[in-house]
């Protein structure tokens, strides 16, 4: 059977789903494999049975945890960890998870497992209206793991009014159910607000991908790419182009030099830089590595870039905003915007009105087959 057609069978089956009323996804990641280590921390703490064995095993795992990853409702930090990123959390020896792995592995995933793992999801197909303008904005904010309220609704606010002053459309939407071929046709960028843990279907994902390498755009904002576990290897790896190591705790937010290096539409009006006050984000390595064009790079001279309990976050070349062709489409990433005052700081709303024209194919540059050429 062609990919095609398969896809379109399951598409099919998830409207039925959806018309007749069922609360449940039939078709979510992770759905069918083997409780571990690796598993979202959610389902394993969603199982009494994964719980008794890691309480026979390693007691001390589950032992003291904050509420927030103890937390089963999402959004829920317990979301986007495992139980190998608790153990290094509480400096429990990996060795040491050997005989946890077995005892999980060795559950039976029933049907009620697979409810409860894809009960986060939704395939509600929500009828969209655009409002007159161009280019067409869908602002997605469908969060499973970390929501910070401030930081979504400010940029929330900060898209809006780049909308009302550019005369763009702009529809806001938590339902994953609006990422599918049908309605993203009507979309010219998509902005992932914040979005943190795993929130696409099977299906959904594959429908960004497509819509993204045929020419769609796409840009996210800060903890889009901050999760500390991904669950979806092409999202981070290729839709973001870096993975997160940690952000600085000794303060949390403080001041920092961003270097531009951009000449082109996105970074040109801002040049050489500016600094601001926000909390920044280290990479396990440079966005640079990933085949991006980087934007503006972090001044690691003008902060403290120490984390939890030491941990040392330079990175040397420390890019915190860049731009990506995923074949025909277009991609931007900006690390910035914890503190909600970010998103009214003039430099970083030029930059977020520039990569929004950037991805909607209106500024000098587009996306050819994975390469920037200039826009004819």
């Amino acid at each position: 059977m062609q990919l095609r057609h398969l896809l379109f069978l399951v598409l099919l089956a998830e409207s039925l789903v959806a018309r007749a009323g069922a609360h449940s996804v039939i078709h979510c990641p992770l759905r069918d494999e083997r409780y571990s280590i690796d598993s979202p921390l959610i389902d394993v703490l969603l199982k009494p049975e994964a719980k008794a064995a890691i309480g026979r095993t390693e007691p001390a795992l589950l032992e003291s945890m904050p509420s927030m990853f103890a937390n089963t409702t999402p959004p829920s930090f317990s979301a986007i960890i495992t139980l190998r990123t608790l153990a290094s959390f509480k400096h429990i020896p990996e060795t040491t998870l050997d005989p946890v792995d077995e005892a999980l592995k060795s559950l039976p995933v029933t049907d009620s497992d697979r409810q409860a793992r894809c009960a986060r999801y939704d395939i509600e197909n929500p009828r969209i209206d655009m409002p007159k303008g161009h280019p067409r904005l869908l602002l997605f904010q469908k969060i499973n793991g970390f929501r910070d309220g401030p930081s979504v609704e400010a940029a929330q606010r900060a898209f809006e009014a780049l909308a009302q002053r550019n005369g763009w459309g702009l529809v806001v939407t938590d339902k994953g159910g609006t990422i599918s071929p049908h309605l993203l046709k009507k979309i010219d960028v998509i902005v992932w607000n914040n979005v943190s843990g795993d929130v696409l279907t099977i299906t959904q994902r594959g429908a960004l991908k497509s819509y993204l390498e045929h020419g769609g755009g796409f840009v996210a904002v800060h903890g889009s790419g901050g999760d500390p576990v991904y669950f979806w290897d092409w999202y981070a790896d290729v839709l973001i182009g870096a993975r997160f190591l940690g952000h600085p705790m000794t303060p949390q937010f403080q001041d920092a030099g961003i270097v531009v290096e951009d000449s082109g539409p996105i970074g040109r009006a801002l040049q050489p830089g500016w600094t601001m006050k926000d909390e920044w984000y280290s990479f396990i390595a440079s966005a640079r590595i990933s085949g991006t064009h980087v934007i503006a790079t972090l001044d690691e001279s003008t902060y403290s870039p120490t984390g939890l309990g030491g941990r040392d976050l330079r990175m040397g070349d420390h890019p915190i905003a860049w731009q990506k062709c995923i074949s025909d489409g277009r991609s931007f990433y900006s690390a910035i915007g914890h503190r909600p005052e970010s998103y009214s700081d003039p430099h970083y709303v030029t930059l977020l009105q520039n990569a929004v024209r950037w991805a909607a194919n209106l500024s000098d540059t587009t996306c050819k087959d994975g390469r920037e050429v200039p826009r004819q």
